[in-house]
Formats: structure tokens, sequence, C-alpha cells
């Protein structure tokens, strides 16, 4: 089984990254959204539009994902989804979504959720300003994701 890349487009601010690791790993990319926008021409990097329903892109990478995917998504039940089928999921700050931490990310976003409707969006700030630090940090960690599953791959 040969690993790849499944990426929650519509609002990833780190495709270039993702394109350029994955290329220097030649690992294929797929590019799940909801709407068209343009990827590289490249034979290792796909799109996939899905139905414009609730929730279609999330079932689709969830549908692929196995122990051999990288997921890259700031979904939090997607992540959860794709951890329960075995694959390594990042969120676009590098911050990886383990077995370990999805029970707090699942918890902490439904208390923000309750919040946000309690108090009619008063204080409800999205989240921080995307960073050079963040999306350094993703670099690393979408490489050395891609590391550990080729070598989990064999």
């Amino acid at each position: 089984m040969s690993v790849q890349i499944l990426v929650d487009g519509d609002a990833c601010p780190v495709k270039d990254e993702i394109y350029m690791v994955a290329l220097r790993h030649q690992v294929p990319v797929s590019v799940v959204s909801n709407s068209y926008f343009r990827i590289p021409e490249h034979p290792l990097i796909s799109r996939k539009i899905v139905s414009d329903g609730f929730d279609a892109a999330d079932d689709w990478i969830a549908e692929q994902a196995s122990a051999a995917s990288i997921v890259v998504t700031a979904d939090i039940p997607l992540a959860d989804r794709c951890l329960k089928a075995g694959a390594r999921v990042l969120g676009p700050s590098g911050k990886p979504f383990t077995d370990d931490s999805i029970g707090t990310a699942l918890a902490t976003r439904s208390i923000m959720a309750d919040r946000r409707v309690g108090v009619a969006g008063i204080g409800a700030g999205g989240p921080a300003p995307f960073s050079k630090a963040d999306r350094s940090r993703f670099l690393s960690a979408l490489d050395a994701a891609i590391v550990a599953a080729k070598r989990a791959a064999g």
C-alpha cells in the first residue's frame, strides 16, 4: 500500500506547501473540494470535486482514508473519522491530531460551538491569523509524517 495525501481543500491555507513536500517525496496528492480551483498540472496531483451536499467532501475523504493516508484538515470531526480509519492527520498549522488528542479537540470544539450560540457571537472570534511560524511548522510536520508513513508501509 503506497502513501497518499488527502487534502480537505476548500479552506486549506497550505496547499502550495503540500504540493512542494509531496513532489519532493513523490507522494500522490488528492485535493478534495466542493468547488473548482486551480491545482498544478502534475501527474501526482489530482482534484476530486464532490457534490455540494453537506459534508460530501468530508465523507469522500473519510471513505478513502487508510493507514497509508496522511489527511490534512482543520475539521475536527473529519480528523476523528480519519484517525479511526488509521490515517495520520495534520491540521494546517502542523499540529497533528492523534488518538490521544482528538477527544480533547472534539470536546473543546463542542464547548466553543455552544459558547458562540449562547452569546450570539459576542466575543466569539475566529481562529488566530495564519502565521509564518504555522507554515514552517506545517512543512516540518508533513515531511515527518510522510517519512513515518513510508517507513510503516515498508
